[in-house]
């Protein structure tokens, strides 16, 4: 009953997702809006959640064009149900804007499949995840699945292998001259440097471990049947696919490495693990076991709540 329900694209599925989207990026905020509204809070606060709309219809794109799931639109709905688990992953603004950032360079980075405008893609995917860093450092560890990529698709060209680079140079070469401009000095603009946290502290609460344990149980378990389907896929998409799986280590290396254990940093891991798990629940055969485990990772975020 509830796979039928969310298996096609409906206006009331899209609603019950931003809705979804929606109470997560309210609840991470009660805090700060129970001291008082002002307007520039209010103006700010509607972008935010804008770009977190835009986040999901992002993922929802990749998806649909590079056929990495039935269209089911199933990652759509365990994207909004993962910031539901984690509420805070929508708390800061900078780990938003890189993560959208970073969308957009995976975008261009799985399109690699079609041999077609290559080189613009690899600028484009080097350009994006830079301005990315800009906004939250460590994402710059998805540069790294740009070079993954190209190894993946055996691509020999040496041009290929030079240009994320100069993607990556021209973002750097623009901030600084934007900094100078701005506040008269080198790396002015850089919203923070490089940190390393390994303190997993604010992990200890109740809420915080449920979530991360059902999120990485299932990952696990779905990651293990979605490597092994990998196989089964047509040779032109084998590539694409994993990459989804690589980002998903970077996503979980980022987490580790985070400077701030405050929740947001589990936003990168959040596209590329909705998307396994999506591919998993497509090959459940028992009908009632995907029911089953559809209605857990329904369940569990809004049981959280009451915690």
């Amino acid at each position: 009953m509830i796979t039928s329900f969310f298996n096609k694209s409906r206006p009331l599925y899209f609603v019950l997702v931003f809705f979804t989207a929606i109470l997560a990026f309210v609840i991470a905020r009660i805090s700060r809006i129970n001291e008082g509204l002002t307007l520039d809070f209010i103006l700010k606060q509607i972008v935010l959640l804008l770009i977190v709309f835009g986040s999901i219809l992002l993922l929802n794109f990749i998806v649909n064009k590079n056929s990495l799931t039935n269209k089911n639109n199933y990652e759509t709905l365990l994207f909004s149900l993962f910031l539901l688990f984690i509420t805070q992953a929508t708390s800061a603004s900078n780990v938003l804007l890189s993560n959208l950032f970073v969308l957009l360079g995976l975008r261009r980075i799985i399109s690699l499949r079609s041999p077609k405008n290559t080189k613009k893609k690899l600028f484009d995917a080097a350009f994006w995840i830079a301005i990315a860093t800009l906004f939250y450092f460590w994402s710059i560890l998805f540069f790294v699945l740009i070079i993954l990529s190209l190894v993946l698709y055996t691509d020999n060209n040496v041009r290929h292998w030079i240009i994320p680079f100069l993607g990556l140079i021209s973002v750097f070469l623009i901030s600084n001259a934007v900094s100078v401009v701005l506040y008269d000095s080198f790396l002015g603009v850089f919203y923070q440097y490089p940190e390393i946290n390994y303190d997993f502290s604010n992990y200890n609460s109740i809420q915080y471990l449920i979530a991360i344990t059902v999120l990485l149980s299932f990952g696990i378990w779905s990651s293990m049947f979605y490597l092994k389907n990998i196989k089964k896929k047509k040779k032109a998409f084998r590539a694409s696919f994993k990459t989804i799986i690589i980002a998903a280590v970077i996503g979980f290396v980022i987490v580790i490495l985070a400077p701030e254990k405050n929740g947001s940093e589990f936003l990168f891991l959040f596209a590329p693990l909705a998307i396994i798990i999506a591919n998993y629940i497509d090959v459940i055969q028992e009908k009632w076991f995907k029911e089953i485990f559809l209605g857990v990772l329904i369940l569990v975020p809004f049981v959280l709540l009451l915690l």
